[in-house]
């Protein structure tokens, strides 16, 4: 996977300029990040090799398809609706992958990051966006 992608990220920026260390164009820190990566692959397969492995368990489904909803969720309802609702459905879809689900956590925790994020993006770095649409 590592070596996937750092070939496919050579590949879509091979017509960056890479620029040298001193001034970097925009095609130097994905050249350096996919060199970086197909190192770390090479060095996964050769201590694979050399260590041997271990069987690999089938990929849990739910846990995987329930974040992704839950990230598209938010990437779809952030513009539309602001920032707080986003958040609330992309913890409570996401809280769903889990073995246990309980009430209580879920909502400290969508609490606990609705004041964090919108102290950070909102009024730490002022970013323009809406924290819920129509009122702020």
């Amino acid at each position: 996977m590592f070596i996937g992608f750092g070939l496919l990220a050579l590949y879509v920026g091979q017509r960056l300029a890479i620029g040298t260390p001193v001034r970097m164009g925009p095609g130097y820190v994905p050249r350096m990040l996919s060199l970086i990566l197909l190192g770390l692959g090479a060095l996964v397969c050769i201590l694979a090799v050399v260590n041997g492995s271990e069987p690999v368990e089938r990929p849990k489904w739910k846990p995987i398809t329930l974040v992704t909803i839950g990230i598209v969720c938010f990437g779809l309802l952030f513009e539309r609706a602001g920032l707080i609702p986003a958040l609330i459905v992309l913890v409570t879809i996401a809280s769903l992958a889990g073995e246990e689900f309980k009430l209580t956590e879920v909502i400290g925790l969508i609490v606990a990051l609705a004041v964090l994020c919108t102290l950070v993006f909102k009024v730490g770095l002022g970013m323009n966006i809406y924290v819920l649409r129509g009122v702020w």
